[in-house]
């Protein structure tokens, strides 16, 4: 299983302005200096090698949208979330070839806040007769979210006009499902209007996708209930859109969490790789960039606090920062 995140800013998308391309290509002329670099074999191992990540990529611009791939399932697609980041999925789709083809287009919701739907008017294979996009969630609402963002005026296409046939599967809260051959289970989460947590398994493997959730005080009781829906999962996406600082006092009840209770909660789960997610907005790539240096910091701080036996497994075992364009294989 494989796991492509298509969008992984929160709150709405991030911009790259022209002085932040400057800055990249002065840093790294900067680097280059003395270097020979006679060919691109060169050239490609010292952007890879030398450069940082701020300097050599971005963490990305679109709002939520990952992507579940399956090789076993070619024309059946798994999706969470459907904000911009949806839009380079579709368009990448069709330039690929496989838009020739009929598909169906599973798209799970966590919930419906602006960021996490606004992708959808710009979701090409909604448009292509022969296809068929299925949206799952607990939220009642979801049709009428999903078609009022296409009335005038805010959009010029209504959703009448969509060739596809979509379906809204609205279930029971935290019903279970199959899809693609997955186990998946669900969560309430602590987030203004309510967003659900989704657990992906199959075939001994876990992923989780928990995403504009907030965890309080009751995050550091011993039967905190995420603890079991985290446990032992080979990769929990975890919203870590602040610092503890800013979950704690400033940012308080906007329903996010922090990459410290995230750090801390996979620990006490055992989770294999942690990737953080919904990353803020107003944060520069050298800004995200650090806040993951911090995090693994305080990973390792935390494990040597914790753990009297040094040769016990460590975990998380990976802390990573979701960037547009990263793929995970579980």
């Amino acid at each position: 299983m494989k796991v492509f995140f298509w969008g992984t800013r929160g709150s709405l998308p991030a911009s790259v302005w022209a002085k932040d391309c400057r800055e990249k290509a002065f840093k790294t002329l900067e680097a280059a200096r003395g270097i020979d670099l006679p060919d691109a074999d060169a050239i490609n191992d010292f952007i890879e090698n030398t450069l940082p990540f701020s300097v050599s990529g971005t963490y990305g611009t679109n709002t939520s949208c990952i992507e579940l791939r399956d090789s076993q399932q070619p024309n059946e697609y798994i999706l969470c979330d459907a904000g911009s980041g949806i839009r380079d999925f579709a368009h990448h789709h069709m330039i690929s070839g496989r838009g020739k083809s009929p598909a169906t287009f599973h798209i799970l919701m966590t919930h419906l806040h602006w960021d996490h739907i606004c992708g959808f008017p710009f979701f090409v294979p909604a448009y292509i007769p022969g296809n068929r996009v299925v949206f799952h969630g607990y939220h009642e609402q979801i049709p009428d979210a999903i078609k009022h963002q296409m009335d005038t005026p805010c959009f010029p296409v209504p959703f009448k006009y969509m060739g596809a046939d979509i379906e809204f599967n609205i279930m029971p809260p935290c019903q279970p499902l199959q899809l693609g051959g997955f186990d998946i289970t669900s969560i309430e989460q602590n987030h203004p209007g309510i967003a659900y947590g989704y657990r992906f398994a199959r075939d001994g493997k876990v992923i989780v996708h928990s995403t504009d959730s907030e965890h309080k005080e009751d995050a550091y009781d011993e039967d905190y209930r995420f603890l079991k829906f985290f446990h032992e999962a080979d990769l929990v996406i975890f919203d870590a859109q602040y610092s503890l600082a800013e979950a704690t006092f400033t940012k308080a009840d906007w329903g996010h969490s922090s990459n410290v209770l995230g750090i801390e909660l996979a620990a006490r789960s055992s989770v294999k790789h942690l990737c953080m997610f919904h990353n803020e907005p107003t944060a520069t790539d050298s800004d995200l960039e650090e806040f993951l240096f911090n995090s693994r910091m305080y990973s390792e701080i935390y494990h040597s606090e914790h753990q009297k036996d040094p040769a016990a497994t460590r975990y998380p075992k990976q802390v990573s920062l979701a960037y547009d364009g990263l793929e995970i294989e579980v």
